[in-house]
């Protein structure tokens, strides 16, 4: 029997701890993900889908229960430890670049993610032609503003070249976080395309948070509803593809 990529066991996660106002937005979760799911996230405003994302990415620390990657407890490691197999790309396309650094220095960067810095030459200029190849890839005019800063690109372009330094360096599980919401609706459809074509090309495993419920029919193997900080819904294979938009809505509506 294949062991799951990540699990998490129990969580729970709180916050204004020891006040009156102390809330659960996580509650005892259990979650499994196998390497090479492609799951969609769905969930009402405050029902723990970017709590999630926080608590397995070590931006928020679990009150208890466990995180497990590859049968290993990470629930203690750092931020900066946990980038050595995650990546994560956000709403806001300002978050995720640097935005007085260059296109190219921004990839170069994400090359060099999980890597020991130190001083040393950056030999950006060797890489030019490689940057040039990828970027192409985002078929949005990337790759003809490598030496524009990144702060002067439109946010379609800024949120695709998040993306593209998320992956460049293939992450064992790769986060979404409404990575399109911000976008116009023609730029969102033109990013999740690639998104879809991205994944299944590199075979990664990816949570894709997402308030779109056609996007979370389309795209993944895997569907999961948050409520109340726990699961409520998890579906796959067959079962998911025959899911409509009508028998989600009254899903939701049984919930609420």
């Amino acid at each position: 029997m294949t062991k799951p990529l990540l699990e998490l066991k129990n969580v729970v996660l709180k916050v204004n701890r020891n006040t009156p106002e102390e809330i659960k937005i996580l509650d005892h979760l259990n979650l499994t993900i196998n390497a090479g799911d492609f799951i969609t996230v769905l969930g009402s405003n405050g029902a723990g889908k970017s709590t999630l994302f926080n608590a397995i990415g070590g931006d928020l620390s679990i009150d208890s229960g466990q995180i497990l990657l590859n049968g290993r407890d990470i629930a203690h490691d750092s931020v900066e430890k946990r980038t050595r197999f995650l990546s994560r790309v956000f709403q806001d396309p300002k978050l995720g670049t640097a935005p007085r650094m260059t296109v190219a220095e921004n990839l170069l960067l994400a090359q060099r993610r999980g890597q020991r810095r130190g001083l040393r030459p950056r030999r950006l200029n060797r890489q030019m032609d490689y940057f040039k190849e990828i970027t192409t890839t985002m078929h949005n005019g990337l790759d003809e503003r490598l030496t524009t800063a990144t702060g002067n690109l439109s946010g379609g372009q800024r949120q695709a070249l998040s993306f593209l330094m998320a992956t460049l360096k293939r992450p064992e599980l790769l986060l979404l976080d409404e990575h399109t919401a911000a976008l116009d609706p023609q730029t969102s459809q033109d990013l999740m395309h690639l998104t879809n074509q991205r994944v299944q090309d590199q075979q990664l495993t990816c949570l894709m948070i997402t308030h779109h419920l056609e996007d979370a029919l389309t795209y993944g193997n895997r569907l999961i509803v948050l409520h109340h900080g726990q699961i409520t819904f998890d579906v796959a294979g067959p079962e998911k593809a025959a899911l409509t938009t009508e028998k989600l809505y009254s899903f939701f509506a049984e919930i609420e």
